[in-house]
């Protein structure tokens, strides 16, 4: 692609890289000029302008972008995304469905090292979507792009995108409790996390603060596809009354602990074929924490292991929250403000 000033009598059919201000309108950036764009430049005293021309060989930009989206969705109907080409070399790649998005980061980044006028952004992989958000934008940056690269790129990223859907519909919360709490503010939080991946949450179930009836009431849980505990007392220990709990009922703990903050004393574990999820008390509140990256895994049907949630730590130091009852930074050190 060539770029650059030319006489107004040599930019007959070629793109117009820059908008330019004209006493009876303006005639846009990425325009083709054809007799009349070029005679209203003439009209307004224009001798020059800044064109950019295809070579043998170049794709336009809209086009290079579509066949971008196309390599990374090939079946947008079984990757649960849908392309929306909006023009000006970009094409949006919205989730169709609500789940969370599944993508290799190495094809991403190879695909991005091909030629930087070819560009794919995205969302965090495993970043929960709902139908219609937008979960990648392919960018042209130039106004053609030469057809090797386009090539090139489309080959490196083929297949790069796809969406988990949802594949859980019912989760069980038990909360353990004591005095007059009535356990409403952790329901109202969990329940509308739930809702919004379309998870139906089985009636409220509140036991006292100890590992028989804890134990009891996991046993109990019935026809649902995950189970959630959230204790009146932060879980410090693999020995605590949620983690023994879940023992005493004959299921196993597979993790305690997780290096995201808020979300630190978060528990996984599994009873029988269902996974459970020790929730951290930051789960009250409906911040970001991380045990909201494990649940939506787990309600996509994503398998989450112990060596998954130790990898976690890198972007895992999340928003402080107001209600967090003992702040990160305790004060001020060695004198400073």
């Amino acid at each position: 692609m060539r770029f650059g000033f030319v006489p107004l009598a040599q930019a007959m059919g070629a793109i117009l890289a820059h908008s330019v201000a004209l006493g009876d309108g303006r005639l846009r950036k990425g325009c083709i000029l054809g007799p009349g764009e070029i005679g209203r430049l003439q009209a307004a005293g224009l001798t020059e302008v800044t064109v950019a021309r295809l070579d043998a060989g170049d794709i336009a930009e809209d086009a290079a972008a579509l066949a971008v989206a196309r390599a990374l969705v090939p079946n947008p109907v079984a990757a649960g995304l849908a392309l929306r080409a909006v023009g000006t070399g970009r094409v949006n790649i919205h989730a169709d469905v609500t789940g969370v998005l599944d993508l290799a980061a190495d094809l991403v980044d190879a695909l991005n090292a091909i030629d930087p006028m070819i560009t794919l952004a995205t969302v965090p992989r495993w970043q929960r979507l709902s139908r219609g958000d937008m979960a990648a934008t392919v960018k042209i940056i130039s106004y053609a792009v030469d057809g090797p690269a386009l090539d090139a790129a489309c080959d490196a990223g083929a297949g790069a995108l796809r969406m988990r859907p949802v594949a859980m519909a019912r989760a069980a919360l038990i909360q353990t409790v004591t005095d007059a709490d009535d356990g409403e503010k952790g329901h109202r939080a969990i329940q509308k996390r739930l809702s919004a991946m379309h998870v139906v949450m089985m009636p409220k179930c509140l036991v006292p603060h100890r590992e028989a009836e804890l134990a009891a009431a996991l046993s109990a849980a019935s026809d649902v596809d995950l189970i959630l505990i959230l204790t009146a007392s932060a879980t410090s220990d693999p020995q605590d009354v949620g983690p023994s709990a879940l023992r005493r009922a004959g299921g196993q703990v597979l993790r305690f602990g997780m290096p995201v903050d808020p979300g630190n004393l978060l528990f996984l574990g599994q009873l029988g074929s269902v996974p459970v999820i020790g929730l951290p008390g930051c789960a009250k509140s409906p911040a970001l924490n991380g045990a909201d990256w494990v649940m939506e895994r787990l309600i996509c049907g994503v398998p989450v292991t112990s060596a998954d949630i130790a990898a976690m730590g890198v972007g895992g130091l999340l928003k402080e929250i107001p209600q967090r009852g003992r702040l990160r930074e305790a004060g001020p050190m060695n004198g400073e403000d």
